[in-house]
């Protein structure tokens, strides 16, 4: 891109562009030249390890040519409303459904993961008659004012006074979590006990769904206990409650395996997706229903829907990103390289700003802290946005950036979620560029000869 390409892009985005929870003024955003694999660079042509796929979706990494060639092919895909049947469509539902769980049978496309979780309270309301929907606090299922309302974390807030029937619980979180457990067991028994106690709080026969994340991303790659998944699915079935999971993020190989619920021993009752089915490449998402779920609409009308579902270029591109997966085996490299990285994110805990780290597949958080006896957070919950106390947080990821290590954090977690494509070699790299960052956070920002740094 030549320089004043770059400076015009820069000029308009100021001028014209809104950017998402942020203030405006404060915005300088950069511009990718180039790229390619796990890499891209600046207008300053500095390098970066992408170790977060820009949003958590760049599965296949930058500009794969499997997908590049795919776009060239679009003036033989002829636009189609939703009431038509296209290739595209019928191929890449059928793609989805051979590895999703076994219970599994349609999918209902949609644009992308908020309006996936949108459609899924429409669906399980629908088929279930009652209105009240239980999702958990510490998640995130999108902005838009339905997923808004799902979600249990501080972005939910733009959406209040929201919709009547959205009822929060916990999520395990042991790390913060004040009792010590004797195990995993006990605590999945805990929290699966308190969330029995507020369904007949509730009226069981007025829950429509629970909703969940199997392993919350955005708010720090929260593995479940053994056994809680398996709980949530107990009590649903008890009392005639739709289980749905959202996989937006963990889905298509991010955990090492296709869903992250494959890891655990228990089938929902509806699936959501978006992200990794098309890496980005094109807007695309949907929600996958079992066959109990599909037979309610065999006689019941489907009442939702959307210009855009099943858009016949982003299904092409889908069914290119699923066959890439099983030909490039992608799916099991996240797992291969991910115990590689799970070794280094261990090795961090000898840090003393690293208070925990959580990992599985590529998909991996590092927890810091100002104190690790008391666990002080560097940003206390619900800080993020525009307050002084997310500064540290914000040194540390431009810390980060200035080693050409790209990715985010969400409070006090650090989220490392590389390209798929990632090798062991390149793992070990970017995580060289990772402890040198963190050390010169705990020596110039944090920690001064042992004493907490305030300034």
């Amino acid at each position: 891109m030549k320089t004043m390409d770059v400076i015009q892009t820069k000029k308009e985005d100021q001028q014209y562009v809104l950017h998402s929870w942020s203030k405006q003024k404060n915005i300088h955003p950069k511009v990718i030249t180039k790229a390619e694999g796990i890499f891209f660079w600046d207008d300053e042509n500095r390098k970066y390890y992408d170790m977060c796929s820009q949003l958590v979706y760049l599965n296949v990494g930058h500009q794969h040519p499997k997908l590049l060639e795919e776009f060239k092919h679009m003036d033989e895909i002829p636009i189609a409303a939703p009431s038509f049947a296209t290739p595209s469509k019928s191929e890449l539902a059928r793609k989805i459904i051979e590895v999703a769980p076994d219970n599994m049978a349609k999918v209902f496309f949609a644009n992308g993961g908020a309006d996936s979780n949108d459609h899924a309270i429409k669906i399980a309301r629908m088929v279930t008659g009652r209105y009240k929907i239980f999702s958990r606090y510490r998640s995130y299922h999108g902005a838009t004012f339905g997923a808004g309302n799902l979600t249990g974390e501080n972005r939910r807030f733009a959406v209040e006074p929201g919709m009547p029937g959205f009822i929060k619980f916990d999520t395990p979180y042991l790390y913060r979590e004040s009792i010590n457990f004797e195990n995993e067991e006990a605590a999945a028994k805990f929290y699966l006990d308190r969330l029995h106690n507020q369904m007949l709080y509730e009226g069981p026969e007025s829950i429509a769904a629970v909703f969940l994340e199997p392993i919350p991303g955005s708010n720090g790659v929260l593995i479940p206990p053994k056994g809680y998944l398996e709980g949530v699915r107990e009590l649903c079935d008890r009392y005639g409650i739709l289980m749905v999971c959202d996989e937006v993020m963990s889905g298509f190989g991010r955990t090492g395996k296709m869903f992250a619920v494959d890891h655990f021993n228990f089938q929902p009752d509806m699936m959501t997706f978006a992200k990794g089915v098309t890496s980005g490449y094109s807007p695309l998402g949907g929600v996958i229903v079992s066959r109990k779920v599909a037979e309610f609409f065999d006689d019941h009308v489907l009442m939702t829907g959307l210009t855009y579902s099943g858009h016949t270029v982003s299904t092409q591109i889908g069914c290119a990103t699923l066959d890439i997966y099983k030909e490039e085996g992608l799916i099991e490299n996240a797992y291969e390289v991910g115990e590689v990285l799970g070794a280094r994110l261990e090795k961090l805990r000898a840090f003393n700003s690293v208070g925990d780290v959580r990992h599985i597949g590529l998909f991996a958080a590092v927890e810091l802290v100002r104190d690790k006896k008391t666990k002080e957070p560097i940003i206390s919950y619900g800080m993020d946005y525009g307050k002084d106390e997310a500064g540290l947080m914000k040194t540390f990821i431009h810390l980060l950036n200035e080693k050409g290590f790209y990715t985010y954090s969400h409070e006090s977690s650090v989220i490392i979620a590389p390209p798929l494509i990632i090798t062991e070699q390149q793992i070990n790299e970017a995580m060289d560029l990772f402890e040198e960052a963190l050390t010169k956070f705990e020596k110039e920002h944090l920690f001064s000869a042992g004493t907490l740094v305030t300034k």
